[in-house]
């Protein structure tokens, strides 16, 4: 081909002009429309659970549990993907993103089996987010704990 011979400014160019226009301001306005739409239902779930006698703590544990269940129902039916379409990045910020994350390639790969299917490709995308997660807390951890040891 002749594109990988081509000059970079040459090849830039190119791309610049076979490339779509961003439509940035209508994309930022649509993912916080829908990305703070579920925080505003989420917080909805939280002062029912507060109605319903809750205490602060465990309403904010139940309304997690909540959306995460919600997140993996909707991505199982198809909904959720619909909602990413219109929402874009709004849908991946709140917890319910992460549901769908783990939910999303465990439906992929479900024909490849349990084990090998839904079992070894649930956390393709969520385990680093989890490894790095869980790596990350302990390593502030231990600074913590070793300013703690030094004041």
């Amino acid at each position: 081909m002749r594109y990988f011979n081509m000059p970079k400014d040459e090849y830039g160019a190119y791309v610049k002009k076979i490339s779509p226009n961003s439509r940035l301001f209508p994309n930022l306005l649509k993912a916080f429309t829908v990305g703070g739409a579920i925080c505003c239902a989420g917080q909805a779930v939280t002062q029912l659970f507060l109605l319903w006698g809750l205490d602060k703590e465990p309403a904010g544990t139940a309304t997690s549990v909540t959306l995460i269940f919600l997140g993996a129902l909707f991505t199982g039916l198809g909904l959720y993907d619909d909602l990413a379409k219109a929402g874009g990045a709004g849908t991946l910020v709140p917890i319910t993103g992460f549901a769908n994350a783990v939910v999303s390639p465990a439906l992929e790969f479900k024909t490849e089996g349990l084990i090998l299917g839904t079992g070894a490709k649930m956390f393709v995308v969520s385990g680093p987010v989890i490894v790095y997660g869980v790596s990350a807390s302990i390593v502030y951890g231990l600074i913590l704990w070793l300013i703690g040891l030094v004041l």
